[in-house]
């Protein structure tokens, strides 16, 4: 198939949606437009581009080569049920909502019944800031295909090789796990060594964590974990009690105090078997150990 001749049809127009849609179609793909309630927004970019806007799945459907689904994470398996009812055998779905991995794997499952193509796709940042050039993370049946479409019109696009549908969307909500965690105990270890004065000695003082790997160092710290929780949960009560003595009580801290208890409390009934664990080891134990109670 030439991609170039491709239709592309895009259900859902909001900020996804039309971010998607002006550049395939400047990039000459032919465009189907779906939206229930087409926002001011929505109806001039359709006027733009001659194209009617259809409010909801229907035949016509069955004229697309692709589907990208840009609803809300809530409206997506109803929403890819409905495109699976008309879109054609070997039809791609690229599904670009947040629904949920369990989601998205069920619809993947519904879609391989019906002979169609099924696509997570990940947006890996803020739209309303790059745009068509946000990084997308891409996995299932036809997500290189995905990426060669997408690419055309200047999408950044990465393949999770030999990935399945519910990857990406499990990548993207790890990542935030951690950008947020990290996020919110920097808005307390900075707001605290600025009201001490000490903000720049500070960033001297964790110089040799910035010139260690990422990888290296999150690895280290759960190893690690495992075998000092006990000491490091009294660190972490020491340093609560000094961020509320100068009038910053941490929102943070309480629950890493309680994750290193709770670890201390597992290590007394259930010991590591070796003294020195790698991560391999770190991560069986915790995981072999996070359904019993304490």
């Amino acid at each position: 198939m030439n991609q170039k001749l491709a239709q592309i049809a895009i259900i859902g127009l909001g900020e996804v949606g039309r971010c998607y849609a002006k550049p395939l179609h400047e990039a000459g793909f032919k465009l189907l437009l779906c939206e229930a309630r087409p926002s001011p927004a929505a109806l001039q970019l359709a006027a733009q581009c001659r194209l009617t806007v259809h409010e909801a799945p229907g035949a016509w459907l069955g004229a697309a080569d692709w589907v990208l689904s840009c609803v809300t994470g809530e409206q997506a398996l109803k929403v890819a049920s409905q495109v699976l009812g008309f879109a054609r055998a070997n039809a791609g779905l690229a599904d670009l909502t947040t629904a949920s991995p369990e989601i998205k794997r069920e619809a993947a499952q519904q879609a391989v019944q019906r002979g169609v193509r099924y696509v997570d796709t990940a947006i890996m940042g803020a739209i309303s800031l790059n745009w068509v050039r946000t990084p997308l993370l891409a996995a299932g049946a036809g997500a290189n295909e995905l990426k060669t479409l997408l690419e055309q019109a200047g999408a950044r696009v990465q393949v999770i090789q030999g990935g399945a549908a519910g990857d990406a969307i499990s990548l993207k909500i790890l990542r935030s796990v951690f950008t947020k965690g990290m996020e919110a105990l920097s808005v307390e270890l900075l707001t605290s060594a600025e009201k001490q004065g000490v903000r720049a000695q500070l960033y001297e003082q964790l110089n040799d964590i910035d010139q260690t790997p990422l990888r290296s160092f999150i690895d280290m710290l759960v190893r690690t974990h495992v075998i000092h929780a006990k000491r490091r949960a009294h660190e972490v009560h020491d340093a609560n009690k000094v961020l509320a003595a100068q009038g910053l009580p941490s929102l943070v801290l309480p629950g890493v105090e309680q994750r290193f208890l709770d670890t201390a409390r597992k290590l007394d009934s259930h010991p590591l078997e070796v003294a020195d664990p790698d991560i391999d080891q770190a991560l069986h134990w915790l995981l072999a150990n996070n359904a019993r109670k304490a």
